[in-house]
């Protein structure tokens, strides 16, 4: 399994409209989290083994209506604190 990070921006007025598509219709949406500056949305994505993050996001997630622009994070490893 794979971890992105998308930000996205949304068309004015639509943050909350697109937040609930993507929780409906992603279930690989584990986390959805409204934010403030530039960026409307940060969506952390979990992707199959193989599955292609660019494909994902141009062919899935920019067929969202409202969503204006996205901004992808590729993740690596995940570090629990004390561990390393």
């Amino acid at each position: 399994m794979n971890t992105i990070f998308v930000q996205i921006k949304c068309e004015l007025g639509r943050a909350y409209e697109v937040a609930a598509e993507l929780a409906d219709e992603f279930d690989n949406a584990s986390q959805i989290y409204s934010t403030s500056g530039h960026w409307d949305l940060l969506v952390q994505f979990r992707l199959e083994d193989g599955q292609d993050p660019g494909l994902f996001v141009n062919e899935r997630l920019h067929a969202v209506q409202g969503i204006k622009d996205t901004y992808t994070i590729m993740v690596f490893d995940a570090f629990t604190p004390g561990a390393v």
